[in-house]
Protein backbone atom coordinates (compact mmCIF):
# COMPACT_ATOMS: atom_id res chain seq x y z
CA UNK A 1 0.00 0.00 0.00
CA UNK A 2 1.31 2.95 -0.85
CA UNK A 3 0.77 6.17 1.68
CA UNK A 4 2.68 8.74 -0.30
CA UNK A 5 0.35 11.85 -1.97
CA UNK A 6 -1.62 14.20 -0.77
CA UNK A 7 -4.84 12.40 0.01
CA UNK A 8 -7.92 13.38 1.71
CA UNK A 9 -8.04 12.57 5.36
CA UNK A 10 -11.24 10.02 4.52
CA UNK A 11 -8.79 8.21 2.10
CA UNK A 12 -5.86 8.62 4.80
CA UNK A 13 -8.05 7.31 7.35
CA UNK A 14 -8.95 3.90 5.56
CA UNK A 15 -5.48 3.43 4.56
CA UNK A 16 -4.42 3.22 8.42
CA UNK A 17 -7.20 1.50 9.54
CA UNK A 18 -6.78 -1.50 6.50
CA UNK A 19 -2.63 -1.42 7.71
CA UNK A 20 -3.93 -2.02 11.41
CA UNK A 21 -6.34 -5.05 10.13
CA UNK A 22 -3.99 -6.53 7.85
CA UNK A 23 -1.16 -6.80 10.98
CA UNK A 24 -4.08 -8.15 12.95
CA UNK A 25 -5.27 -11.01 10.27
CA UNK A 26 -0.98 -11.58 10.20
CA UNK A 27 -0.98 -12.14 14.03
CA UNK A 28 -3.84 -14.34 13.74
CA UNK A 29 -2.59 -16.52 11.20
CA UNK A 30 0.69 -16.65 12.76
CA UNK A 31 -0.99 -18.02 15.91
CA UNK A 32 -3.14 -20.38 14.41
CA UNK A 33 -0.61 -22.01 12.56
CA UNK A 34 1.47 -22.62 15.63
CA UNK A 35 -1.08 -23.77 17.40
CA UNK A 36 -1.87 -26.02 14.47
CA UNK A 37 1.61 -27.80 14.02
CA UNK A 38 1.48 -28.31 18.38
CA UNK A 39 -1.76 -30.06 17.68
CA UNK A 40 -0.73 -33.52 16.19
CA UNK A 41 -2.22 -35.51 19.64
CA UNK A 42 -5.43 -36.57 18.96
CA UNK A 43 -6.05 -36.31 21.88
CA UNK A 44 -5.41 -33.17 22.40
CA UNK A 45 -8.19 -31.12 21.10
CA UNK A 46 -7.31 -27.70 22.84
CA UNK A 47 -4.72 -26.48 21.21
CA UNK A 48 -7.26 -27.17 17.28
CA UNK A 49 -9.84 -25.27 19.03
CA UNK A 50 -6.95 -21.88 19.68
CA UNK A 51 -6.22 -22.73 15.71
CA UNK A 52 -9.92 -22.55 14.75
CA UNK A 53 -10.53 -19.06 17.13
CA UNK A 54 -7.36 -17.14 15.91
CA UNK A 55 -7.90 -18.74 12.29
CA UNK A 56 -11.30 -16.97 12.47
CA UNK A 57 -10.67 -14.22 13.75
CA UNK A 58 -7.58 -13.57 11.34
CA UNK A 59 -10.46 -14.34 8.37
CA UNK A 60 -12.18 -11.77 9.38
CA UNK A 61 -9.71 -9.13 9.63
CA UNK A 62 -8.38 -10.17 6.55
CA UNK A 63 -12.08 -9.10 4.32
CA UNK A 64 -12.24 -6.32 6.77
CA UNK A 65 -8.62 -4.96 5.24
CA UNK A 66 -9.98 -5.93 2.02
CA UNK A 67 -13.19 -3.44 2.54
CA UNK A 68 -10.78 -0.63 4.26
CA UNK A 69 -8.11 -0.94 1.36
CA UNK A 70 -10.76 -1.19 -1.66
CA UNK A 71 -12.42 2.27 0.11
CA UNK A 72 -8.94 4.00 -0.07
CA UNK A 73 -8.29 3.39 -3.08
CA UNK A 74 -11.34 4.25 -4.36
CA UNK A 75 -10.95 7.41 -2.34
CA UNK A 76 -7.42 8.09 -3.66
CA UNK A 77 -9.04 7.90 -7.58
CA UNK A 78 -11.85 10.01 -6.48
CA UNK A 79 -9.39 12.99 -5.31
CA UNK A 80 -7.35 12.32 -8.60
CA UNK A 81 -10.40 12.17 -11.17
CA UNK A 82 -13.60 14.08 -9.47
CA UNK A 83 -16.60 13.03 -9.60
CA UNK A 84 -18.67 11.85 -6.53
CA UNK A 85 -17.16 10.94 -2.98
CA UNK A 86 -16.99 7.02 -2.78
CA UNK A 87 -19.21 5.19 -0.59
CA UNK A 88 -18.11 2.74 1.86
CA UNK A 89 -20.73 -0.06 1.19
CA UNK A 90 -19.81 0.05 -2.51
CA UNK A 91 -16.55 -1.75 -1.89
CA UNK A 92 -19.27 -4.37 0.66
CA UNK A 93 -21.29 -4.81 -2.67
CA UNK A 94 -18.52 -5.61 -4.79
CA UNK A 95 -16.97 -7.96 -2.63
CA UNK A 96 -20.64 -9.38 -2.03
CA UNK A 97 -20.79 -9.98 -5.95
CA UNK A 98 -23.34 -7.16 -6.61
CA UNK A 99 -24.39 -3.33 -7.04
CA UNK A 100 -26.97 -3.38 -4.64
CA UNK A 101 -25.94 -4.51 -0.68
CA UNK A 102 -27.09 -2.36 2.83
CA UNK A 103 -26.30 -2.61 6.09
CA UNK A 104 -29.32 -1.90 8.60
CA UNK A 105 -28.70 -1.84 12.31
CA UNK A 106 -31.64 -2.20 15.11
CA UNK A 107 -32.52 -1.41 18.29
CA UNK A 108 -34.02 -3.99 21.24
CA UNK A 109 -37.39 -3.96 19.55
CA UNK A 110 -35.87 -5.43 15.95
CA UNK A 111 -36.81 -1.62 14.11
CA UNK A 112 -34.39 0.16 12.31
CA UNK A 113 -32.22 2.68 13.44
CA UNK A 114 -29.85 3.39 10.91
CA UNK A 115 -29.11 2.53 7.53
CA UNK A 116 -26.07 2.54 4.73
CA UNK A 117 -26.70 1.63 1.34
CA UNK A 118 -24.11 0.86 -1.42
CA UNK A 119 -26.68 2.75 -4.97
CA UNK A 120 -30.08 3.97 -5.24
CA UNK A 121 -32.35 0.22 -5.60
CA UNK A 122 -30.86 -0.75 -2.47
CA UNK A 123 -32.00 2.72 -0.28
CA UNK A 124 -35.60 2.05 -2.17
CA UNK A 125 -35.56 -1.61 -0.79
CA UNK A 126 -34.52 -0.55 3.15
CA UNK A 127 -37.17 1.87 3.03
CA UNK A 128 -40.02 -0.30 1.91
CA UNK A 129 -38.69 -2.67 5.08
CA UNK A 130 -39.03 -0.03 7.19
CA UNK A 131 -42.27 1.46 5.68
CA UNK A 132 -44.05 -1.92 5.14
CA UNK A 133 -42.56 -3.32 8.38
CA UNK A 134 -41.95 -6.86 6.52
CA UNK A 135 -38.98 -8.17 4.46
CA UNK A 136 -35.65 -9.91 5.10
CA UNK A 137 -34.13 -7.45 7.84
CA UNK A 138 -36.36 -8.40 10.26
CA UNK A 139 -36.65 -11.73 9.41
CA UNK A 140 -33.00 -12.22 9.65
CA UNK A 141 -32.59 -10.82 13.13
CA UNK A 142 -35.59 -12.27 14.77
CA UNK A 143 -34.58 -15.76 13.39
CA UNK A 144 -30.55 -15.12 13.86
CA UNK A 145 -29.98 -16.71 10.68
CA UNK A 146 -29.55 -16.12 7.22
CA UNK A 147 -33.12 -15.17 4.68
CA UNK A 148 -32.54 -15.67 1.05
CA UNK A 149 -35.87 -15.04 -1.50
CA UNK A 150 -36.16 -14.87 -4.84
CA UNK A 151 -38.69 -14.72 -8.12
CA UNK A 152 -41.97 -15.27 -6.98
CA UNK A 153 -41.32 -16.77 -3.23
CA UNK A 154 -40.54 -13.12 -2.25
CA UNK A 155 -44.37 -11.91 -2.98
CA UNK A 156 -45.47 -15.03 -1.70
CA UNK A 157 -43.15 -14.85 1.85
CA UNK A 158 -43.72 -10.87 2.45
CA UNK A 159 -47.23 -9.70 0.50
CA UNK A 160 -46.41 -5.91 0.77
CA UNK A 161 -42.67 -6.05 0.62
CA UNK A 162 -41.74 -8.44 -1.62
CA UNK A 163 -43.90 -6.80 -5.12
CA UNK A 164 -42.57 -3.82 -3.97
CA UNK A 165 -38.96 -4.49 -4.18
CA UNK A 166 -39.96 -6.90 -7.14
CA UNK A 167 -41.18 -3.33 -8.68
CA UNK A 168 -37.65 -1.75 -8.42
CA UNK A 169 -35.94 -4.25 -11.07
CA UNK A 170 -34.75 -6.65 -7.72
CA UNK A 171 -35.46 -10.19 -8.07
CA UNK A 172 -33.26 -12.00 -5.18
CA UNK A 173 -32.56 -10.91 -1.29
CA UNK A 174 -30.46 -12.35 0.93
CA UNK A 175 -29.58 -11.45 4.32
CA UNK A 176 -27.39 -12.70 6.92
CA UNK A 177 -27.50 -11.31 10.84
CA UNK A 178 -25.30 -9.09 12.27
CA UNK A 179 -24.29 -11.15 15.15
CA UNK A 180 -22.02 -10.22 18.67
CA UNK A 181 -22.14 -12.33 21.37
CA UNK A 182 -25.66 -13.21 22.80
CA UNK A 183 -27.21 -10.36 20.36
CA UNK A 184 -28.10 -9.12 16.77
CA UNK A 185 -28.00 -5.77 16.41
CA UNK A 186 -29.01 -6.18 12.37
CA UNK A 187 -28.44 -7.23 9.32
CA UNK A 188 -26.82 -7.28 6.13
CA UNK A 189 -29.00 -7.90 2.51
CA UNK A 190 -27.49 -8.43 -0.19
CA UNK A 191 -29.90 -7.66 -4.00
CA UNK A 192 -29.50 -9.94 -6.62
CA UNK A 193 -25.86 -11.49 -6.25
CA UNK A 194 -24.07 -12.46 -9.35
CA UNK A 195 -24.57 -16.81 -9.26
CA UNK A 196 -20.91 -17.40 -9.69
CA UNK A 197 -20.13 -15.75 -6.76
CA UNK A 198 -23.40 -15.68 -4.14
CA UNK A 199 -23.41 -17.50 -1.15
CA UNK A 200 -24.37 -17.59 2.34
CA UNK A 201 -21.02 -18.66 3.73
CA UNK A 202 -19.63 -15.38 1.34
CA UNK A 203 -21.99 -12.96 3.00
CA UNK A 204 -22.15 -14.14 6.60
CA UNK A 205 -17.40 -14.07 6.19
CA UNK A 206 -18.24 -10.12 4.82
CA UNK A 207 -20.92 -9.68 7.42
CA UNK A 208 -18.81 -10.67 10.38
CA UNK A 209 -15.92 -8.41 9.63
CA UNK A 210 -18.39 -5.85 9.30
CA UNK A 211 -19.70 -6.48 12.84
CA UNK A 212 -16.75 -7.33 14.50
CA UNK A 213 -14.19 -4.96 12.94
CA UNK A 214 -15.59 -2.30 10.76
CA UNK A 215 -18.71 -1.09 13.26
CA UNK A 216 -17.54 -1.75 16.44
CA UNK A 217 -13.99 -3.40 16.40
CA UNK A 218 -10.69 -1.38 16.75
CA UNK A 219 -10.77 -0.84 13.11
CA UNK A 220 -14.08 0.85 13.44
CA UNK A 221 -15.66 3.52 11.05
CA UNK A 222 -17.25 6.25 12.24
CA UNK A 223 -20.48 6.70 10.21
CA UNK A 224 -19.20 4.17 7.71
CA UNK A 225 -17.53 7.56 6.19
CA UNK A 226 -20.77 9.43 6.19
CA UNK A 227 -22.88 6.72 4.09
CA UNK A 228 -25.71 5.95 7.20
CA UNK A 229 -29.01 6.90 7.22
CA UNK A 230 -30.06 7.12 10.58
CA UNK A 231 -33.79 7.35 11.20
CA UNK A 232 -33.91 9.84 14.24
CA UNK A 233 -35.31 12.64 11.75
CA UNK A 234 -38.14 10.20 11.15
CA UNK A 235 -39.22 9.97 14.90
CA UNK A 236 -38.36 13.45 15.15
CA UNK A 237 -41.49 13.77 12.22
CA UNK A 238 -43.66 11.60 14.44
CA UNK A 239 -43.13 13.90 16.92
CA UNK A 240 -44.33 16.49 15.20
CA UNK A 241 -47.12 15.27 13.63
CA UNK A 242 -48.56 13.69 17.18
CA UNK A 243 -48.73 16.82 18.29
CA UNK A 244 -50.32 18.61 15.49
CA UNK A 245 -53.25 15.31 15.26
CA UNK A 246 -53.22 14.78 18.66
CA UNK A 247 -52.31 11.10 18.69
CA UNK A 248 -49.99 8.41 19.98
CA UNK A 249 -46.34 8.84 18.52
CA UNK A 250 -46.74 5.34 17.34
CA UNK A 251 -49.96 6.08 15.21
CA UNK A 252 -47.97 8.97 13.89
CA UNK A 253 -45.37 7.14 12.85
CA UNK A 254 -47.49 4.77 10.49
CA UNK A 255 -48.92 8.16 8.90
CA UNK A 256 -45.56 9.16 8.06
CA UNK A 257 -44.57 5.84 6.76
CA UNK A 258 -47.58 5.71 4.79
CA UNK A 259 -47.23 9.08 3.18
CA UNK A 260 -43.52 8.43 2.23
CA UNK A 261 -45.11 5.16 0.43
CA UNK A 262 -48.00 7.13 -1.28
CA UNK A 263 -45.44 9.27 -2.43
CA UNK A 264 -42.75 7.11 -3.50
CA UNK A 265 -40.68 9.09 -1.97
CA UNK A 266 -37.68 8.13 0.51
CA UNK A 267 -38.89 8.58 4.11
CA UNK A 268 -36.21 10.62 4.94
CA UNK A 269 -37.45 13.24 2.71
CA UNK A 270 -40.87 13.51 3.52
CA UNK A 271 -39.93 12.95 7.24
CA UNK A 272 -37.44 16.19 6.81
CA UNK A 273 -40.41 18.55 4.86
CA UNK A 274 -42.56 17.49 7.95
CA UNK A 275 -39.76 18.71 10.24
CA UNK A 276 -38.98 21.80 8.69
CA UNK A 277 -42.89 22.73 8.34
CA UNK A 278 -42.87 22.06 4.82
CA UNK A 279 -45.46 19.17 4.71
CA UNK A 280 -47.97 18.87 7.11
CA UNK A 281 -50.04 15.42 7.36
CA UNK A 282 -54.31 15.40 8.25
Amino acid sequence: MDLKGDLPAEAALAWSRAIRARERAERAFRLAERYESLSGSAADHTFRRLAALHRGTAIRHQVAADLLEAHARRATQWVRGGGPPPLFMTGVAEACGTRSVAVTLVDDGRRQVATASSDEPSSKAQDLEYVLGEGPVQEAVRRRAPVEASGSVLSGRWPGYGPAVAALGIAQVVAVPLEVPGDCIGALTVFDPHPRVASTALFSRVADALTRSVLLGKDAVPGLFGGIDYRAVVHQAAGVVAVQLDCRVDDALELVKARAFADGRPIGEVATDIVNRQLKLG
